[in-house]
């Protein structure tokens, strides 16, 4: 996957009510070179936690085909962990209520 000018990331947010909402979402990519540029392949078997700020399990969902992941949240910090077959990843952030945090986590 590699884009050019799109906005990279998770699922089309068509439909997502932001003004109401703090949505986490992300893909996660392997094989990629960490460019500034979304490339690699999608990893579409591989499980995202979400955990709060004390490091407490809050959710899990897997990728799907396209390697993407969406999880609404309360405003606050989080950290997003990926778990993949020979991999693990941990990202921090920040939510907010009308701005979405969208993530690229090359593996």
């Amino acid at each position: 996957m590699r884009t050019c000018g799109a906005t990279p990331g998770g699922p089309d947010l068509a439909g997502v009510d932001l003004a109401n909402q703090a949505v986490i979402q992300g893909v996660v990519l392997r094989g990629g070179v960490s460019d500034g540029v979304p490339n690699g392949a999608p990893v579409d078997n591989a499980y995202v936690r979400l955990l709060d700020l004390n490091g407490e399990f809050t959710a899990e969902v897997p990728t799907n085909l396209e390697g993407q992941f969406r999880f609404f949240a309360a405003p606050g910090s989080w950290t997003v962990v990926v778990l993949a077959h020979g991999a693990r990843e941990e990202v921090k952030v920040q939510a907010q209520t009308g701005i979405p945090v969208d993530l690229v986590i090359q593996i």
